[in-house]
């Protein structure tokens, strides 16, 4: 079993992509290694061009995305983890694979119609092509599976149809079919200022947002003031429905802690929001505060994460040249 996952560059990283995505690879790296199996992670910074970025941004979101992965428990002599640009495979493979796929394939895909909205005429080529470098992604290791959310199933699929014409054309067993992999439902986190919309770091209230690299007073700071409403918590989770602030900051609780709703939402029954919300703090502060130090020392020493990445692209590129290299065969490009 291989599980291949890659994730794009983004900076200044909040509690929501925490919760939502780097613990959640964390506890898969566990779990797929308990069981024999490999993991791959890797930073999507070719996908992190698809639309303009500054260059200087991008490189910072690398390096930053790296720490953070690392401070938060992926283990680079456990795990492979690496960025895309270190293995030009993925590039290589890509183009052999937009041969292969068809427009109309890729006229399905609806996050390109999402992304590109009323000006898909002035999208990038590569935002409208995206999804063969994501099968070429997987495929290059032979993935057998992919964690997928609801807005990546369809692109998994398309990976699927590739890697069977691309046998079936060239009558070759070359590629295999991933499988979607899916682990607990990551929490949605909403925003500490209005649950009806994510947590984001472009939210214009700094209020709204956990920043990973926030200092302890702060976070604490947030969560005291999160909004929330006037009624103590129930006993059961169901009960909370319609309290939409008050769901988002159980949820929260319940995530870093590693428990349920319901098991959170029962500790403090008929408690208010005054008893719950310093807790919350407390709690917030001893899981970050860790990740937020070792991302500080990281971040510190460029060179420990150019090492590390590095290391990964080396074991990566081991792992990749073998099937690009029998796919340019099957193609005629190789004798």
């Amino acid at each position: 079993m291989r599980v291949v996952s890659g994730i794009k560059p983004t900076g200044n990283l909040h509690l929501g992509n925490y919760l939502g995505a780097v613990k959640q690879w964390v506890a898969m790296q566990d779990e797929i290694q308990a069981a024999g199996g490999e993991t791959m992670y890797f930073i999507a910074d070719l996908h992190g061009l698809t639309e303009w970025i500054a260059p200087a941004e991008l490189t910072a979101n690398t390096i930053e995305m790296t720490a953070t992965l690392v401070a938060a428990g992926i283990d680079p002599e456990r795990s492979i983890l690496f960025n895309q640009t270190r293995v030009p495979a993925h590039s290589e493979l890509a183009w052999l694979l937009n041969n292969v796929a068809r427009v109309g394939w890729l006229n399905r895909m609806t996050q390109f119609k999402d992304k590109a909205g009323k000006n898909r005429e002035g999208a990038s080529v590569g935002l409208y092509d995206y999804p063969v470098l994501m099968a070429a992604d997987v495929l290059l290791y032979n993935a057998t599976h992919v964690p997928v959310g609801e807005d990546q199933k369809q692109h998994l699929e398309l990976a699927r149809d590739i890697a069977a014409k691309f046998n079936l054309d060239y009558e070759i067993d070359l590629f295999t079919q991933p499988d979607p992999l899916i682990s607990a439902a990551a929490p949605r986190i909403m925003s500490l200022r209005d649950a009806s919309a994510k947590m984001s770091k472009s939210n214009p209230s700094e209020q709204s947002v956990v920043k990973l690299i926030d200092s302890d007073e702060t976070i604490a700071d947030k969560f005291r003031k999160a909004k929330t409403d006037p009624d103590p918590l129930p006993d059961s989770w169901a009960a909370l429905e319609g309290r939409a602030e008050a769901r988002n900051l159980v949820t929260i609780f319940a995530a870093l802690a590693d428990r349920t709703p319901d098991d959170v939402v029962a500790d403090f029954a008929g408690k208010g929001f005054g008893q719950f919300k310093p807790a919350l703090a407390d709690l917030a502060v001893a899981k970050l505060a860790p990740i937020r130090d070792e991302m500080v020392r990281l971040l510190a020493d460029r060179g420990a994460i150019d090492t590390i990445l590095a290391r990964g692209a080396a074991r990566a590129r081991d792992l990749a040249a073998p099937t690009l290299a029998a796919a340019q065969r099957a193609m005629g490009l190789l004798a």
